[in-house]
């Protein structure tokens, strides 16, 4: 099993972050589906303030850089709901050219 966790901004707009959570509190089967297909196995979002933490384990076959794209292939309103909440998202300082969500490193492990 790998473990992984990324971050992005929020747009700094209270309507923004209330349309975020709302569309989250009810995703659409479609897109919860596809990424089960592509190898996730738990995926958990964190807000603070404007940042995201997403949390996630996926079968030791997942590659992030290739089965998050394969996910948006599998049902039309997968890219649909990348589009939209993409809408809401801007990319942290840190992260690199053409990143969205940025990667995080690793650094405790309690285990």
């Amino acid at each position: 099993m790998k473990v992984f966790a990324q971050t992005v901004n929020l747009k700094d707009d209270p309507e923004v972050i209330a349309k975020y959570k709302k569309y989250h509190s009810e995703i659409w089967p479609e897109v919860s589906e596809a990424l089960k297909q592509v190898g996730i196995l738990e995926m958990k979002i964190f807000l603070l303030g404007r940042r995201l933490f997403m949390y996630a384990t996926a079968t030791d076959e997942f590659v992030p850089e290739r089965d998050f794209p394969k996910y948006l292939e599998l049902h039309p309103r997968c890219q649909e709901w990348e589009d939209q909440m993409g809408e809401y998202q801007e990319p942290v300082e840190e992260a690199g050219p053409g990143e969205k969500w940025a990667m995080m490193e690793q650094v405790f492990d309690l285990d």
